[in-house]
């Protein structure tokens, strides 16, 4: 059975991108390097970490998912045997969600043996209310054959409304069972641990990468080497990865 890794989220900027690269590397420090895939039609941050070799494709045409183009994706996922990671973009988030769940992709992945993980990113800040309606659309819209792994964000501020927290949320109660996995990125001080990653997503650089760069200085590295093990410790718990 391949796994089919997909992020999916209205709001832009909330770190979709930054699980796509976290997923692969991750996968990859287990052995098992996935077929990483970019399908954002605006910002291809994904395709940028050449290390990770993610392939671009366009499924989209004006604001509508282009049939021919979406079934190519399926017939490049369809003789896996291993993972893939998708990462999708804000501006197709509705065209996408509405055509998975209308054309029942994740039913005809499971009938070819995979299975669809969809995770989705619930950020602080602003973007809390917006994050966490794109996860009760996602995790009540979607059949149950797709699995979901939330990860909190708390970048833009702590992940938290009317003093509850995500798991004590309305949106999350209601959907709760659909969850097969909660993920937590880290809060990370601004002035060093939060520079240095911010720096090493700038430059689309892998963690090994920077871990073997003697261009970052003996304690950026150590904080980075920090940072890693923070994340995958938290997949090593999310036993739908």
């Amino acid at each position: 059975m391949a796994k089919i890794h997909i992020t999916l989220q209205g709001k832009g900027g909330v770190g979709k991108s930054v699980v796509a690269t976290v997923l692969a590397q991750y996968l990859a420090s287990k052995g098992t390097m996935p077929i990483c895939i970019d399908i954002d039609p605006v910002n291809a941050t994904f395709h940028g970490y050449q290390a990770l070799d993610v392939q671009r494709l366009q499924i989209m045409e004006d604001d509508e998912i282009n049939s021919r183009k979406f079934d190519a994706l399926i017939e490049l996922l369809a003789p896996l045997s291993g993972a893939a990671i998708i990462d999708s973009g804000a501006s197709s988030f509705v065209p996408l969600s509405h055509y998975l769940i209308s054309n029942q992709v994740p039913a005809l992945l499971g009938e070819m043996g995979h299975e669809l993980v969809v995770h989705t990113v619930i950020t602080g800040g602003q973007a809390l209310l917006d994050t966490v309606s794109g996860f009760a659309h996602l995790t009540s819209q979607f059949p149950a054959q797709a699995i979901f792994v939330a990860w909190l964000n708390p970048y833009w501020g702590p992940v938290e409304h009317e003093g509850k927290g995500f798991e004590h949320m309305k949106a999350y109660l209601a959907n709760r069972d659909r969850v097969s996995a909660i993920a937590r990125i880290p809060h990370l001080k601004d002035e060093t641990y939060g520079r240095d990653l911010g720096d090493m997503l700038q430059s689309r650089l892998t963690f090994d990468e920077a871990l073997a760069s003697s261009a970052l200085t003996i304690m950026t590295r150590q904080r980075l080497k920090i940072i890693k093990s923070l994340l995958f410790s938290q997949l090593d718990h999310a036993m739908v990865i």
